[in-house]
């Protein structure tokens, strides 16, 4: 089957376009996984805030979680385009027969190991004694349906990364519009609440899952899945790629964990629980704009990578400028949006005027410095893509320690309500740090991708 784009001769500017657009409306179209169930979450009648503070206690462990599949599919992706840019079919093969046995195994280990150990860190994560049931209810149907979430998750980006993005896009599309029909359907017509959004989120992962598993079997893509050829050496290659988007996901779930946490404890049992409202519905905003900004610098990694591979810097440096423009022309649309359409938003959520204007507060506060993020992703995930995860982690983590720091000082030396600047604070320094990263380190590495040996890409 012939690809959606030509990775060697398409015209740079339309191929970045043409692989970036889909993705990012996929990843729009992603995020109503979680925002869908918590719209309808918070307007069940009578416990609608506090259930929406549950879910939102299970909202980071359930996004480490699928943090897994990035681990996997954003580290062998971009691997299989350097592959394919080198011509290595089979090395290409062996990467992706390696990524779904990875995927499959890791699925099956965390949904053990994650049920024996969530009410404890239900606990940990924030959940006071009156969100607890409302937690614990959502995050078990959830963590049940981990392998398709993975999958599906994990196995799409090598979808994408073979120039098939209208493909990609349609199967995040068929889950969520599934889930949108299905919510309503099992929280109020079959009574079953918060148990019910989580049931309908499951059963819409398994039809995503499905669909890519049937393309990616099917022969259809450059690259299919195939049985053997496993290797320790190019598994631990994919994880150590990996690590850098991982590090990045699993960490602003930490971020939020801690966030959480610093609010119960600063905030008392009353506050607490209202202040962890909001923030539940901030986040819900904050997936708007880094899911798609996300799926605009992963999605056109399979363009650095395959020119990384094929020896053509002229290419990587077209491409990182045109990845630039679109993700901080994306963070400068959200940020306008963030001061003049938020309160819609919010209004989805709730009509409590008090949560309403402690959300608006806090969302324009988290949001100040969001155009420079469009920065930061674009040289982390390009590095990642190009087979530079040291760089690409160095930068990541310090992003993470910045907002650690302010996280744990703001409230320690003022009011909790102020707790929100931290992340501001992290967004204008670490995309300076990255920048000068750009100029100083990576910029030389693009220069030398036309040499013979280059790093990081040795062949599978």
């Amino acid at each position: 089957m012939k690809a959606e784009n030509n990775l060697e001769t398409d015209q740079i500017r339309q191929l970045v376009w043409r692989l970036a657009i889909p993705s990012m409306l996929a990843q729009f179209v992603s995020v109503f996984y979680s925002i869908v169930d918590r719209i309808y979450i918070g307007n069940i009648p009578e416990i609608g805030e506090l259930a929406l503070a549950g879910v939102g206690v299970c909202g980071p462990v359930v996004t480490m979680v699928t943090s897994v599949a990035s681990w996997v599919g954003v580290g062998g992706a971009p691997l299989l385009s350097i592959r394919l840019g080198q011509k290595n079919q089979e090395g290409a093969r062996k990467i992706l027969a390696n990524c779904f046995l990875l995927l499959t195994v890791l699925s099956a280990a965390i949904t053990v190991g994650m049920i024996l150990i969530k009410d404890t860190l239900l606990i940990w994560f924030g959940a006071s004694e009156a969100i607890f049931p409302y937690a614990n209810q959502y995050l078990t149907w959830i963590l049940l349906g981990t392998v398709f979430s993975l999958l599906s998750t994990g196995m799409n980006q090598f979808i994408i990364c073979q120039g098939f993005s209208g493909t990609g896009m349609k199967s995040v599309l068929l889950g969520a519009v599934l889930n949108i029909i299905l919510d309503p359907i099992f929280i109020f017509v079959l009574d079953m609440g918060v148990s019910g959004a989580a049931i309908a989120t499951v059963l819409s992962q398994m039809a995503s899952c499905a669909y890519v598993l049937r393309f990616l079997f099917s022969g259809r893509p450059m690259v299919s899945i195939t049985f053997g050829g496993y290797e320790r050496r190019i598994m631990g290659q994919v994880l150590l790629l990996g690590l850098s988007p991982f590090i990045i996901i699993a960490l602003d779930n930490v971020m939020i964990i801690a966030l959480n946490a610093q609010i119960q404890r600063y905030g008392g049992p009353e506050r607490g629980d209202m202040l962890l409202t909001c923030n539940t519905i901030l986040q819900s905003f904050m997936l708007v704009i880094t899911m798609p900004l996300g799926g605009i610098t992963s999605s056109t990694q399979t363009v650095l990578g395959y020119n990384f591979g094929a020896g053509r810097p002229d290419r990587i440096r077209k491409a990182e400028k045109h990845i630039l423009i679109l993700a901080v022309g994306f963070t400068t649309l959200m940020f306008f949006a963030s001061r003049f359409l938020v309160r819609y938003f919010i209004l989805l959520f709730t009509r409590d005027p008090q949560y309403i204007a402690l959300t608006m507060d806090a969302v324009g506060v988290y949001t100040m410095m969001i155009i420079p993020l469009g920065v930061q992703y674009t040289i982390v995930d390009g590095a990642t893509g190009m087979g530079l995860p040291k760089i690409a982690i160095t930068l990541s983590m310090f992003r993470k320690v910045v907002y650690f720091f302010f996280l744990f000082l703001i409230p320690a030396i003022g009011d909790v309500g102020q707790i929100f600047l931290a992340e501001p604070i992290s967004d204008f320094i670490s995309p300076l740090v990255s920048a000068a990263a750009f100029f100083l380190v990576i910029s030389k590495v693009i220069d030398r991708a036309g040499m013979p040996e280059r790093p990081n890409a040795k062949q599978a």
